[in-house]
């Protein structure tokens, strides 16, 4: 040892017996809920100089003096004590040093401080760096495996910056993954870092692991995090570490912080739902199962994926699709026709109802209409990587549309040269609709004839007579048949005939009234004509018994006015 690293040696010593070198505690979060899980011990070194000192600073001289094993006892004896009386639920993570791994007194060292404290190891995680693992992993295996028999949870720590390998994840009985803060970091510019941090917790999760995320600084970050299924989460936005006389008070303040969350936005609430293998398996279900036909482009137009009713609508397997280029499998037409809507998708824009016409037979004119929903699709960061495509063939309704337009012409025309003049009645009276020609009768606008408005056209006599029978009709349901005047838009009295009938829903109740008006002027005029004719010869009659010869007679015609 040199002169240099004896005289490092001895400041660290007095450190750790003025106990200068000191935890602090960062909190651990659940990331999907915001409850405070835990805290990570970090050591720090209150130095009578150079002031707050972080672990890098001291922990290679520790290393390198042997001083490793004392200051994990000094720092892991002072967060036991000072975490002891924080609820038990609440889990302590400590880091250990790469040679402590060839310490196989370690195990010792963690079950003797928590006799001292009183402390249940079971709350506790020790954070393993993968560095530590490659110098001798069975001598690794052996001290984790003495450590896990206490309770003692493990985690690998930095996964993926240093000698990554699968083997370390299998070899040792670990319980959490953390991600690395330089991955977490650079996740909003970088869509590298974002797969390489939805690779590691997707990893996590297909070995049951608890994944772990460090240096989450901004809302942002966590969002992507938990829209990956990241299990906890640590950093500036939940707080930073704090010395053990703040450590009530943080967790009184995080309990409070994530009470008034309680209520997430909608946003959060739509990522607050299953994990991602869960949504997978969701998705997939509904993808093949969806009664419209879907795909997923990606930027270059490639099929990344296409459910069986899309294949079939273009005619090919399912495998004929993936991988090949969307004018690749449509007709050049159809395919040109699409490919603005596509490209605008690609930047950015959500395009819905865009009706598209697509030959579907040997003719020309054999036609199928197609209703089409362009979406862009984004990664975690909002960043566009492809268009997911709807489709969905709306022939039959369109055919449906067509025929019930072409009968409603049918019918408008048998109205408009029709004599008689329909209507449709609420069940309490008021009209609702009635034919054109009325208009061109009374002058009547549609608007005014509405509700009770046509009954400013009747005559004030035959409103009268007629308001009690149609009362009477509503309530009993019987038909109605009524004879009233209306005054013309010619200024002139004319006899009207209105006859309905009352339509019932299932359960019998009066739902609405259908019936018509015809014009009975003629008819009516020429039966009183009639009736006069008929009084005048029952006259002349009764007079010809006392005069003799029949004289000759004149029968009058008598107008209505």
């Amino acid at each position: 040892m040199s002169s240099k690293q004896s005289s490092l040696r001895r400041e660290v010593l007095s450190a750790l017996r003025h106990q200068q070198i000191v935890p602090h505690f960062q909190p651990l979060v659940q990331i999907r809920t915001g409850i405070v899980s835990g805290f990570e011990v970090l050591a720090r070194w209150q130095h009578p100089r150079r002031g707050l000192l972080s672990a890098e600073h001291f922990i290679p001289i520790a290393e390198q003096t042997g001083l490793m094993g004392e200051l994990t006892e000094s720092i892991l004896l002072q967060a036991l004590t000072a975490t002891a009386k924080l609820p038990g639920n609440l889990q302590i993570s400590v880091n250990i040093s790469p040679v402590q791994l060839r310490d196989e007194g370690l195990p010792e060292l963690f079950q003797r401080v928590a006799e001292q404290t009183s402390f249940d190891l079971t709350r506790v995680v020790v954070e393993v760096t993968e560095t530590a693992l490659v110098e001798n992993l069975e001598q690794a295996h052996f001290i984790a495996s003495g450590l896990k028999k206490l309770g003692i949870k493990l985690a690998l720590d930095d996964f993926g910056t240093g000698y990554s390998s699968l083997s370390h994840l299998q070899a040792l009985p670990f319980d959490e993954l953390k991600v690395d803060r330089t991955f977490v970091g650079s996740m909003l510019t970088s869509r590298e870092s974002r797969k390489i941090v939805a690779a590691v917790i997707g990893l996590g999760q297909s070995l049951h692991l608890t994944t772990v995320a460090e240096g989450i600084e901004d809302e942002k970050q966590a969002e992507i995090l938990r829209w990956l299924g990241c299990d906890l989460g640590q950093g500036w936005l939940y707080g930073r570490a704090v010395p053990a006389e703040e450590l009530l008070e943080t967790v009184t303040n995080l309990a409070a912080r994530s009470c008034s969350d309680a209520a997430p936005s909608i946003e959060l609430t739509r990522n607050i739902g299953p994990l991602p293998a869960h949504r997978l398996a969701q998705y997939e279900a509904i993808y093949d199962g969806a009664p419209v036909g879907l795909s997923l482009l990606n930027t270059e137009l490639e099929y990344v994926n296409i459910n069986q009713r899309l294949a079939d609508m273009n005619g090919l397997p399912v495998s004929a699709h993936i991988g090949r280029k969307v004018y690749d499998i449509l007709p050049p037409k159809l395919f040109l026709q699409l490919k603005p809507w596509i490209m605008r998708a690609l930047n950015g824009e959500a395009l819905a109802g865009v009706e598209v016409k697509k030959p579907s037979g040997p003719r020309p004119g054999d036609l199928s209409t197609l209703l089409v929903s362009y979406q862009p699709a984004r990664d975690e960061a909002g960043e566009v990587i492809g268009v997911s495509v709807a489709v969905m063939d709306i022939s039959e309704r369109m055919r449906a549309e067509e025929a019930l337009r072409e009968s409603e012409d049918r019918y408008r025309h048998m109205v408009e040269s029709s004599p008689h003049i329909p209507w449709v009645m609420e069940r309490d009276g008021r009209n609702l609709e009635v034919s054109p020609a009325w208009g061109e009768m009374t002058g009547q606008g549609a608007d005014e004839s509405i509700d009770f408005g046509w009954m400013a056209t009747l005559h004030p006599d035959d409103i009268a007579r007629i308001s009690p029978i149609v009362q009477t009709a509503l309530r009993t349901g019987d038909p109605i048949d009524l004879e009233y005047r209306i005054h013309t838009k010619d200024d002139q009295w004319r006899w009207m005939r209105s006859r309905g009938k009352a339509h019932r829903g299932k359960d019998g109740e009066i739902l609405r009234w259908y019936g018509c008006v015809e014009d009975v002027h003629e008819y009516k005029v020429t039966q009183r004509n009639l009736r006069e004719t008929l009084k005048v010869l029952a006259a002349l009659t009764q007079s010809a018994q006392f005069a003799s010869p029949v004289m000759e007679m004149e029968i009058p015609v008598v107008h209505v006015d």
